[in-house]
């Protein structure tokens, strides 16, 4: 209850403060972007198969363990104290040795939440870097995180920006892929398309009220196309 009603307090002030000029408020959904990011997707198989060999050890291990608790009931009455006392000895060393490996490996500071942290890190690099480039680029003031601890008991999804995200993100990693200068130059003017679309849709609902600023920017967009291809087309003839 604190955090929120220190969040709500932050932004009565806020907003009071910005009055004047209005603020812009966005948010996103970690989780979402997460599911939707190929390079996630990869990290969390690899991840998934290390878990896999760890637990594959640890049931191995319990099962050598209930077999021989089976074994000593089994041929208590034939053996001597001194012969039952080292066995159960022995298998009390091998259940803390257990234990202590299921801890290392997904405790709280296990090779597993270790792992998952260096391997996500990145990619939560990756996200901050582009929240700062839309809230640069598109005047946000605030972008959120539904997935956090933040309780959101109403948004609106033209509001969520998760999908901008991830096309920051994957035009970013797709680039690094790229082999040779055309295949640059075809992304660029996919990446100006796209953008294109994205102002498009995000300007609908405020048509009404900025329709000359979309006809303009729809201008200004073909113009930039155009100078483009002329600049291509003379690149073509000086080759030549």
């Amino acid at each position: 209850m604190n955090k929120i009603a220190t969040l709500l307090l932050f932004l009565f002030i806020s907003i009071y403060s910005f009055s004047q000029r209005g603020i812009k408020i966005g948010y996103i959904d970690t989780e979402y972007i997460l599911e939707n990011l190929s390079e996630f997707n990869e990290i969390s198989i690899r991840l998934e198969e290390k878990s896999q060999e760890w637990e594959e050890v640890i049931e191995d291990k319990n099962n050598d363990i209930i077999k021989k608790k089976e074994n000593l009931n089994s041929e208590r009455i034939l053996l001597t104290k001194e012969m039952i006392d080292e066995i159960e000895e022995e298998i009390s060393f091998e259940m803390i040795e257990l234990r202590n490996y299921q801890k290392k490996r997904f405790g709280p500071d296990g090779d597993y939440i270790l792992q998952k942290k260096q391997l996500i890190q990145p990619i939560q690099d990756q996200i901050f870097n582009a929240i700062k480039e839309i809230a640069k680029n598109k005047g946000y003031d605030f972008i959120f995180d539904k997935s956090a601890d933040i309780v959101m008991l109403y948004s609106d999804k033209r509001h969520d920006i998760s999908d901008q995200i991830i096309r920051i993100i994957s035009r970013a990693n797709n680039r690094r892929k790229l082999d040779n200068k055309k295949d640059i130059r075809e992304a660029e003017n996919e990446d100006l398309i796209s953008e294109i679309i994205i102002d498009e849709k995000e300007n609908k609902g405020d048509m009404q009220e900025n329709n000359s600023n979309v006809n303009t920017k729809r201008l200004s967009v073909k113009e930039l196309l155009e100078k483009r291809k002329q600049k291509n087309s003379i690149k073509r003839e000086i080759k030549d």
